[in-house]
């Protein structure tokens, strides 16, 4: 199966966020694709390498609900992953947001 879903990483250090856009694999738990937003990598280097990088997390939005989840940031490759336990916590929150339709009220009694 080749299920890969658009992600939001938040890339935290000392003092600011930078936000990119990416795709993460529920084979595989890498995450590819990554797009910063308002990030010249060109011009700044990688966010990772920064001395003042902090920590990367991630969130998996649908019809307006997140799942929120860590990520693992490789300093030395520059890439992004997620755990094996982290991705198995993703696609059972993930089935269930996927599941909920919006809006939609669960009658009495069922």
């Amino acid at each position: 199966m080749d299920l890969k879903l658009p992600i939001t990483l938040n890339i935290e250090f000392d003092e600011d966020v930078v936000t990119a856009t990416a795709m993460l694999d529920l084979a595989s738990g890498d995450i590819q694709r990554v797009v910063y937003d308002d990030y010249d990598v060109a011009k700044l280097g990688l966010p990772l390498e920064r001395d003042d990088y902090e920590f990367t997390s991630g969130t998996l939005t649908h019809a307006g609900r997140d799942v929120e989840f860590g990520v693992i940031a490789n300093r030395t490759t520059g890439q992004y992953s997620v755990s094996a336990n982290e991705l198995l916590e993703i696609k059972m929150r993930a089935a269930a947001l996927f599941a909920a339709a919006p809006g939609t009220a669960r009658r009495p009694g069922s």
